[in-house]
């Protein structure tokens, strides 16, 4: 299938048709089904997709004090029964399930007004669902008319193409990011709102632009860098924008030229982070192993540094060998704190700590900075 037309601007393409080759970092202005028909076999490693809510909005919707809201009255939201939404949704993501890779996984947002129809949809098709997340809106929009309770979240599907898929989860790097606890199903961002809004003569540009926030969290929970994503419902460009900074390749696909236009200019903006910076905390599975002394080899703690327990009840002398000792006894830092305590085992490395800016800190935190500075 051939490019009919292209356009560069800072390193992103808009292009008509899909190409046979794989379109990094490019816009595909077509149909979402249509475009995703020309592209490759297995050869996506996540998809993100806010599609068509079906909102079935019928007339103008008004604050009490008389004004008008913005709210989603566009063609392509409209479908002409559930019956024709539900063969578009299973359509599209028959499509993004072909191009998915085996270990691949998808996330769908929703309301409640889809999407339930499309989790069945997802299930139906053979995909496993690794979550639902509610996205809960520290800002939502009031419900004017008082018939109804305040809509405040929506619901993210995250879903791996089979039930053994080899899937990437950073939880590592998802605990770090939520402060060394577990990062839970329940996310609290507010709505897209100030300098954020794209906006043309002070209208918005897209009435459902989701916060960058939000991508830049489900981008760095499930892919690498370098990884492809597709969103085959590009709008103005958020997953590109995201996956730009973040050091993945990405694809969209939206037929509006208005969304397009803006999501050119809103991606040619973005600054990637720097290389350095996209190297994340790895799972105790995936991260290489090092001993502890290394990190006395190379200096990260000096012969002599004395380590204790969180709650100073022990205190232990690091050697140049990295072993430790404490009251006559030594050891490794698994072997001496089993020891001291009496049980019989420890995890040396979240167990001792050290001193750092009058706090103490695990030396765990001195293992990762060793991994981070040391992977190629």
């Amino acid at each position: 299938m051939g490019v009919l037309e292209k356009v560069k601007r800072a390193g992103v393409r808009v292009a008509k048709q899909a190409p046979a080759v794989l379109p990094l970092d490019t816009i595909l202005r077509q149909d979402c089904i249509e475009a995703m028909r020309g592209l490759p076999d297995k050869s996506i490693d996540m998809i993100f997709a806010d599609p068509p809510y079906n909102l079935q909005l019928g007339g103008d919707l008004n604050r009490p004090d008389g004004s008008h809201v913005d709210a989603v009255t566009d063609e392509w939201d409209k479908f002409d029964s559930l019956a024709a939404y539900d063969k578009f949704t299973r359509e599209w993501l028959a499509q993004a399930r072909r191009i998915l890779k085996d270990d691949g996984t998808i996330w769908v947002i929703g309301s409640y007004h889809n999407i339930f129809k499309v989790g069945s949809a997802i299930q139906d098709l053979g995909f496993w669902i690794l979550n639902d997340i509610i996205w809960r809106k520290a800002n939502p929009m009031p419900n004017f008319k008082g018939t109804r309770f305040t809509n405040a979240h929506e619901t993210l599907i995250w879903a791996s193409k089979g039930e053994k898929s080899r899937y990437t989860f950073n939880y590592r790097s998802m605990k770090t990011l939520n402060d060394e606890l577990q990062m839970r199903s329940d996310w609290e961002f507010p709505i897209c709102s100030g300098q954020e809004r794209l906006k043309k003569n002070g209208t918005k540009v897209h009435p459902t632009q989701k916060p960058e926030a939000l991508l830049y969290r489900v981008l760095l929970s499930c892919t690498k860098p370098g990884d492809v994503v597709l969103d085959p419902f590009f709008g103005t460009g958020t997953t590109g924008a995201v996956a730009k900074r973040l050091g993945r390749r990405w694809i969209g696909i939206d037929r509006e030229g208005v969304y397009v236009e803006a999501a050119l200019e809103r991606i040619a903006a973005a600054l990637p982070l720097d290389e350095s910076a996209l190297q994340t905390m790895q799972a105790p599975k995936a991260a290489p192993r090092v001993a502890f002394g290394q990190l006395v080899e190379n200096g990260y703690l000096a012969p002599g540094t004395v380590l204790s327990d969180h709650k100073a009840r022990w205190r232990a002398t690091v050697g140049a060998d990295g072993s430790l000792s404490c009251d006559g006894q030594a050891g490794s830092i698994h072997k001496l704190g089993a020891t001291l305590q009496g049980a019989p085992s420890c995890n040396g490395w979240t167990f001792w700590h050290y001193e750092d800016q009058g706090g103490l800190k695990p030396i765990d935190a001195l293992r990762q900075t060793y991994l981070l500075a040391t992977q190629p």
